[in-house]
């Protein structure tokens, strides 16, 4: 009785699925496959301690030749308080998110593109379809939980023919991310150790301590019951 067309940037596996289940017989028309395709982008890996972010995020942003980066927060709070601290370390910052309006995002994105605004703080949703002509740097403050996230992440650089870098900071809480992403990917990330900072924690050592810390927690969850009365 009625046909629709719906436009997106992105088609996640849960839209799929809800058009299936709500619509009938819908057919989906691609302009450009939903393959992975990274070739032009460097990506690494910075083990670090989680109150070493913001100092190693400092140290990669004022590097001679990062005059614009594009940062990814798992959350919009978060995105707000990584840009007030940038602001403070004289950094030119802004945080784009849905809780922003729209033109608040528009001058955003206009500061960060005419280069009054060195670093651009941004959530996941924020992102979706923002294109960035020559963006050198993509960092991933904060991992996301989705890992086809990570690659629509790392996609805002890298585009054009241009060559990028794409940066995750990554804390032990979020070793099981960067495997999920590998597996998506299809291959190791490769990870590095900023100047400066000597983390203790290599992979192996980080993916043992996640380990044994879910054993302590599930062995103090069997006590807890095993001692009520």
């Amino acid at each position: 009785k009625r046909q629709t067309f719906f436009f997106a940037a992105t088609m996640p596996p849960s839209i799929v699925d809800l058009a299936k289940h709500m619509l009938t017989q819908p057919v989906n028309v691609q302009i450009r496959s939903n393959s992975v395709s990274v070739d032009k982008i460097e990506q690494k890996v910075l083990f670090l301690q989680r109150d070493e972010k913001h100092e190693s995020l400092r140290r990669i942003v004022t590097a001679d030749d990062a005059d614009k980066v594009l940062v990814f927060t798992r959350t919009k709070h978060g995105a707000n308080r990584l840009s007030q601290k940038l602001d403070k370390a004289g950094i030119t910052s802004a945080a784009i998110h849905g809780n922003k309006t729209q033109n608040a995002r528009v001058k955003a994105l206009a500061g960060f593109k005419s280069g009054k605004i060195r670093v651009l703080v941004a959530t996941d949703i924020a992102a979706r379809g923002l294109d960035i002509p020559l963006l050198p740097y993509v960092i991933n403050y904060e991992l996301p939980n989705v890992p086809e996230d990570y690659v629509h992440r790392i996609g805002r650089t890298g585009r054009a023919g241009a060559s990028g870098q794409a940066i995750s900071l990554v804390g032990v809480d979020e070793v099981a991310y960067v495997r999920s992403i590998e597996k998506l990917l299809g291959e190791k990330l490769h990870s590095e150790v900023l100047e400066g900072f000597q983390p203790t924690d290599t992979l192996e050592q980080l993916k043992k301590e996640a380990a044994e810390n879910k054993a302590r927690h599930q062995q103090g969850r069997r006590n807890s019951r095993n001692s009520k009365p």
